[in-house]
């Protein structure tokens, strides 16, 4: 009973003490009541939403929650956010950059309708027999969506909605899928591999310092003849020895890319001689 009425901010306790009860039953083990906390918070009055965002006092983790689930698509919410001093300086960025991903999706003009999708695994192998049905759902329902509907699917929405949304036609659509908060580091590694993503995508993932971290995505940029060559040739010199030998055999890249290679193996191996033959 207790749980229930929490999950429907009915407790009897402040308004600050109501929202912090939400947010922590909204990551709830329970499906149930993470569902109705959600639901109670998405429908919670406005202003008294946006008095809490704006109140210093308000936990960082309250702040965070309503930021990555609520404020996409909802500007009140961003700009009572925007006007909390406490506000992390990363988390002030976040909103400030899905803001303007907003702002470009509602200038742009209708985008065209995405191109037809074979369905696809999480690793995004064609995979007919897997949930056919169920995705072409997805799909359908992704379609029909607005430029705007589907920035915020895209910040907010399932993975397999990411995975759709990264190709979309529009690229402010596949740009924000690259600023999900939920975007996982397997799911980056994904899309470098792709070769049904933009390059723009690809561009963006290589100027990201986070997804750069990951040497999985740096060798896959290189091997994706999608690669802008500008972009895959700085970062042949992070290659180790053994990833550059098969870059070398790797045809479907550019042949810029795969000589390149192999003229960091050869200075390689003549440095190694040059070692040697200094000790003697």
């Amino acid at each position: 009973m207790v749980r229930r009425k929490a999950c429907r901010g009915e407790l009897p306790v402040s308004l600050q003490e109501k929202i912090e009860i939400l947010v922590l039953l909204a990551g709830d083990r329970d499906e149930e009541s993470r569902n109705s906390a959600f639901h109670t918070l998405e429908s919670w009055p406005p202003e008294e939403l946006q008095q809490e965002l704006s109140n210093p006092s308000t936990p960082v983790a309250v702040l965070e929650f309503v930021a990555y689930n609520l404020v996409p698509g909802r500007k009140e919410l961003g700009d009572a956010l925007l006007g909390n001093p406490s506000l992390p300086g990363q988390l002030r960025e976040w909103i400030e950059e899905t803001a303007a991903l907003f702002a470009e999706a509602e200038t742009s003009q209708s985008s065209e309708a995405l191109a037809p999708l074979q369905s696809a695994d999480e690793d995004g192998e064609s995979n007919r027999e897997e949930r056919p049905q169920k995705r072409a759902t997805v799909v359908q329902r992704i379609q029909r969506l607005s430029a705007v509907q589907r920035v915020k699917a895209a910040l907010i929405g399932s993975q397999e909605e990411r995975m759709i949304l990264v190709r979309d036609p529009n690229r402010v659509v596949a740009r924000a899928v690259l600023q999900s908060p939920k975007l996982s580091d397997h799911e980056v590694e994904n899309f470098a591999s792709r070769k049904d993503v933009s390059d723009e995508v690809l561009r963006r993932i290589a100027l990201s310092r986070k997804f750069m971290k990951s040497y999985v995505v740096v060798r896959a940029l290189v091997n994706n003849p999608r690669t802008p060559i500008d972009v895959g040739l700085p970062l042949l010199r992070r290659i180790n020895d053994s990833d550059l030998k098969w870059l070398v055999l790797n045809r479907n890249v550019a042949d810029v890319v795969r000589h390149a290679a192999q003229r960091r193996i050869n200075q390689k191996l003549e440095a190694n001689k040059l070692k040697i033959s200094g000790k003697h």
